[in-house]
């Protein structure tokens, strides 16, 4: 089966940057996109970033200027670099992805999740 593992949450004071990465593993033949989505407490989920399989970005606007998201389409992984992060950067990140199967359906899938904590 899929399965997406995240890795780089933690503390960061304002200011700070952290580097998250999520890698897809299991039977799947090539990616739609992956993304990052984030779940603040009281809030809805939200999309932050996404990168399809040949490269194409979308930001938030939030986040814009301050992220950066990368694909390493030979080992299935999705980077988000975040910089000059803020306190209400601070949320659940969730890793997303939709991938092809051999036959050309997509199906959904998401990571468990890693905190982000900006505070001094």
């Amino acid at each position: 089966q899929v399965r997406l593992v995240e890795s780089g949450g933690g503390l960061v004071q304002p200011g700070g940057s952290l580097r998250l990465s999520c890698a897809a593993s299991g039977p799947f033949f090539s990616i739609s996109t992956m993304g990052w989505y984030r779940q603040a407490p009281g809030k809805e989920r939200e999309m932050v970033t996404a990168i399809t399989g040949v490269g194409v970005t979308t930001y938030a606007d939030s986040v814009k200027g301050r992220f950066t998201i990368s694909l390493d389409n030979a080992k299935n992984t999705v980077y988000l670099q975040m910089n000059r992060l803020k306190p209400e950067d601070m949320a659940v990140y969730y890793c997303h992805a939709r991938l092809f199967t051999i036959s050309g359906t997509t199906y959904d899938y998401w990571g468990q999740g890693t905190q982000v904590t900006v505070s001094s």
